[in-house]
């Protein structure tokens, strides 16, 4: 089983930048460096939606189209920690924001998820 906790949601204004960071468990056979990871986000009355993912190695990365060029994902497996920098926020970034582990890059991975840290961007 693997355990993922997110962290550094916050409330931010447009422009600003926020870097979410999720931690695996700290159970040497959970290291999350054993899967693809992915961010994934949640507004109010909608569905949850696909926002980045990452390859085992970092060496492969995706985006949503609709934060390209805004947001990077990135990982490092030593820390057992993936991050999320996003850049240039809007007010539509405003969501609960998941991070999800998986053993699979494509479809972006779902099996594990962390609980979600509230990010909210204020015009």
């Amino acid at each position: 089983q693997v355990q993922l906790v997110e962290s550094g949601g916050g409330l931010v204004q447009v422009g600003g930048s926020l870097r979410l960071s999720c931690t695996g468990s700290a159970r040497t056979t959970d290291n999350i460096s054993r899967y693809a990871m992915g961010w994934f986000r949640q507004a109010p009355g909608k569905e949850r939606e696909f926002v980045a993912k990452i390859t085992t190695s970092g060496s492969m990365t995706d985006y949503v189209e609709s934060v390209k060029g805004r947001f990077t994902i990135s990982r490092d497996n030593a820390k057992n920690t993936v991050y999320l920098q996003m850049n240039s926020l809007k007010p539509e970034d405003t969501a609960v924001y998941y991070c999800a582990a998986g053993r699979t890059y494509n479809p972006p991975p779902r099996n594990y998820w962390g609980q979600g840290t509230q990010v909210t961007v204020s015009s």
